[in-house]
């Protein structure tokens, strides 16, 4: 009964319940937890993986001009002068404001100034055509106009200005959320190896426009923020159903969030229950498996993904490392795409937000990855090629990026609906229709890599890839 539509959506509802999940808090202790004690009802043996890791929170924010408030929130992760900063931090800044719009810090003087920009959103649907190997879209719902030019909002213009306008001099940043709607919320990552050293303030698009009235007049403005930064301890959680061999499969999601997360990623994270529930179930009525399997659900997704490394670092690069993971099956986002509405807010279309499938596996697998993606209904869904990427040290942008280049190799599902990282992902934003088809997609993919041989199963042969250089992160 795991994999049905009613027990998936019932966990999602468990774990949103328990937002926000933020890792270091109250609610990120209790979801791992929830996870753990899951896993071992479905006869898992489980372990936590508890890593260092950072809480961030801003005790105060404000804009003013000319003595008038404009109303604001904090971005986060800003005004830190080093990655492993702790402690606290009250900036009270009054400066003359260089306005770039959409413009590149670098063609401005922002010397001892307050960098007014416009955050845009820089990838569109459109733009994951040149990776595409297959797109599954019956009802043509992703070639459209209007869908291809949606924008997600996770490549942004955030981390180039922030660390341009540092380098150039500046002492703070107000972003003007141009393509969002009248939403403040919007709760940025920790980029990974991007630093906010300046402190900084989101303000809407509608108050980005007064903003920009009253500096007119005076062209000048006060940003304060007040910040904490403790150190906390992360909680990873790990499921392990043995098989005959060390070869493993490794199905992976992440249950931290700062809003609801509900799509980002409760609905991933359920998935990963569900198949661990499924699979957990067949080994009690007997049925034994080749591959160990890996249940995994990570903290750390919005703090810097230490708990990420730590893993990759541990179980796929050490030369001790417990499980040799032949694949790695990655869930993320199970949602339906949204526009901004006519009151300003995100309004839902009932279809699927169009989702990609990062695949660096073997050309015949990755054939058969796309058969099952139409046998089960995974409309709006294209397959990705990414063995290119993993040379790289940025990866993918999906949570499998630090064991895909650490030279795994990947099947990871993503989506980027535009109120992903807004307190607007709420339990009616999930797509309860894909709940069942995404889980027996999945299941699919494991059984097929169960039936070949874990060598075989990556784009290069596994002896080649282990000469790769690996870890630069």
């Amino acid at each position: 009964m795991s994999m049905t539509e009613e027990a998936i959506f019932t966990t999602i509802e468990d774990l949103v319940a328990m937002a926000p999940r933020a890792t270091g808090t109250p609610g990120g202790e209790r979801a791992a937890h929830y996870v753990e004690d899951r896993f071992a009802a479905a006869g898992l043996d489980t372990e936590v993986l508890e890593v260092p890791s950072f809480s961030w929170r801003a005790d105060s924010c404000a804009v003013e001009v000319g003595g008038e408030a404009v109303a604001c929130s904090p971005i986060l992760h800003s005004a830190l002068p080093a990655h492993d900063w702790t402690g606290a931090a009250e900036h009270d800044l009054r400066a003359h404001v260089v306005d770039i719009g959409a413009d590149r810090v670098r063609r401005h003087d922002v010397r001892g100034a307050i960098v007014l920009f416009d955050l845009t959103f820089d990838m569109t649907v459109a733009h994951s055509l040149p990776l595409t190997l297959y797109l599954h879209d019956p009802d043509r719902r992703v070639l459209r106009k209007e869908v291809l030019s949606s924008r997600n909002p996770y490549v942004t213009s955030l981390a180039r200005t922030m660390k341009d306008a540092a380098a150039a001099g500046a002492v703070g940043v107000i972003g003007v959320l141009r393509d969002y709607p009248d939403s403040r919320n919007y709760h940025n990552e920790y980029y990974r190896r991007t630093l906010f050293p300046l402190p900084g303030a989101w303000v809407t698009r509608a108050e980005g426009a007064r903003l920009r009235e009253l500096l007119r007049r005076e062209p000048a403005a006060r940003l304060a923020l007040t910040v904490t930064r403790t150190e906390v301890v992360s909680r990873t959680v790990i499921g392990v159903l043995p098989g005959r061999t060390r070869d493993a499969v490794m199905i992976q999601s992440h249950h931290d969030s700062i809003g609801p997360g509900a799509v980002e990623d409760a609905s991933g994270t359920a998935e990963v229950i569900a198949l661990a529930e499924h699979y957990g179930a067949a080994a009690a009525a007997g049925i034994e498996r080749e591959k160990t399997l890996l249940f995994v659900t990570f903290d750390t997704h919005f703090t810097g993904y230490q708990a990420h490394r730590a893993f990759a670092t541990r179980h796929v690069l050490a030369a001790d490392a417990p499980w040799n993971i032949v694949l790695n099956a990655t869930v993320e986002h199970i949602g339906l795409r949204a526009v901004e509405g006519r009151d300003g807010g995100f309004a839902s279309t009932g279809e699927t937000e169009p989702r990609g499938i990062f695949v660096n596996v073997s050309p015949a697998f990755t054939w058969r990855i796309g058969r099952a993606v139409r046998r089960h209904g995974l409309h709006g869904t294209s397959l990705m090629g990414a063995g290119l990427l993993e040379l790289f040290a940025g990866g993918i942008p999906t949570d499998a990026s630090f064991t895909f280049v650490s030279g795994v190799p990947t099947v990871s599902l993503i989506s980027g609906p535009l109120y992903l990282y807004d307190d607007a992902d709420t339990i009616d934003r999930i797509d309860r229709a894909q709940l069942v088809p995404v889980a027996r997609f999945f299941a699919d993919v494991v059984d097929d890599a169960e039936r070949r041989d874990g060598r075989r199963l990556g784009v290069l042969p596994a002896g080649l890839r282990r000469l790769l250089p690996r870890g630069r992160w």
